[in-house]
């Protein structure tokens, strides 16, 4: 077999492999093009995303490390807020690093099949979050339209099965889609003008027939958005029609309080999908496009954190009571 160059950007080429018995010229590499600005404003980007994927690192460790610690933290609630915080480093861990390696490089070159594993990982923990984010509004469902059933239904082995359910669906549902486009032939063009792999830009290289693809990711939306959706809408509403019912403005302060943080969350993740890949894209601007993926990649599990943090009292006390102990250990290794 014979190699080829198909196109020279800077100093890094993009490799393809010709194959002469049918004299076809496969892929082997793409070039993602990330942001053509000038170099202080890919700089800047680059300083950006590296202090927010620390940042987010940080933050969701914390979460994890809280919620393991604390026996105040050992409920259903807060078990499932850790698990969306292990989603939140994966996500942008398998995005992010290649990101920087662009940015600094006005462009990079990425494997076939490093882009396939970038976009697998991508789409399992986009799914895997979709179906989380719903268990937990079931869990503020049960936990205010029916209190004195919470403990008998919301128990450890209950929220244990949801949560590899959940796990479960999103690495596997996707597995599908993903083995498609890796069997489908790029013959023509591997230039992706975009942050990281993904299926639209991916697919639109395609040079075979992706009827069969579009048709399955149009099918896969239905249990990974629509039914999800449908569930958080009607478990907010019966929510909302049994705290209306409360008659003390505390008590449904206090009941509102215990689900806003979710709502929050839940209202960035949906929007920032619906607008990316829901919303016709005629019009919009490839440099659009890419900053609106940085939401849901990048800053979405940096918010998440924050959000139950700054609403939620447990987990400030948790943080204060680490603190605390912190300051008491190095105040008696001092002395």
């Amino acid at each position: 077999m014979g190699f080829m160059f198909l196109r020279n950007m800077g100093n890094t080429a993009c490799v393809s492999e010709k194959l002469p018995e049918n004299n076809l010229t496969v892929i082997t590499e793409f070039f993602l093009l990330g942001f053509q600005v000038s170099q202080c404003l890919r700089i800047l980007l680059f300083s950006l995303l590296l202090v927010v994927y620390c940042g987010t690192i940080c933050g969701n460790l914390l979460i994890i490390t809280l919620v393991s610690t604390s026996k105040n933290l050992h409920t259903p609630m807060y078990f499932f807020i850790s698990q969306l915080s292990v989603s939140d480093i994966i996500l942008p861990t398998d995005i992010v690093p290649n990101m920087l390696h662009i940015l600094l490089n006005n462009g990079g070159t990425i494997s076939f099949k490093n882009c396939i594993f970038q976009l697998y990982v991508f789409c399992a923990s986009e799914v895997f979050e979709c179906l989380l984010l719903t268990v937990m509004s079931y869990d503020r469902y049960v936990a205010i339209c029916n209190p004195l059933r919470y403990t008998s239904i919301m128990t450890g082995g209950h929220c244990m099965i949801l949560t590899v359910i959940c796990w479960m669906f999103g690495w596997f549902i996707v597995l599908i889609d993903v083995m498609e486009a890796a069997s489908l032939n790029f013959c023509e063009h591997n230039i992706i003008d975009h942050l990281f792999c993904d299926f639209v830009p991916l697919l639109e290289l395609a040079c075979s027939d992706t009827f069969i693809i579009h048709l399955e990711l149009y099918l896969l939306s239905i249990p990974v958005l629509i039914i999800p959706t449908t569930i958080i809408i009607m478990s907010y509403t019966y929510i909302v029609l049994t705290v209306l019912k409360i008659s003390s403005s505390t008590g449904r302060q206090k009941a509102f309080s215990t689900c806003s943080s979710h709502l929050i969350v839940v209202s960035i993740y949906s929007w920032t999908i619906f607008i990316v890949y829901i919303i016709p894209t005629k019009g919009r601007t490839l440099t659009t496009s890419k900053i609106l993926s940085l939401l849901y990649t990048v800053f979405t599990p940096l918010i998440n954190p924050i959000i139950y943090s700054l609403r939620n009292a447990d987990i400030r006390k948790a943080v204060q009571k680490t603190v605390d102990f912190v300051n008491y250990s190095v105040h008696c290794m001092h002395y």
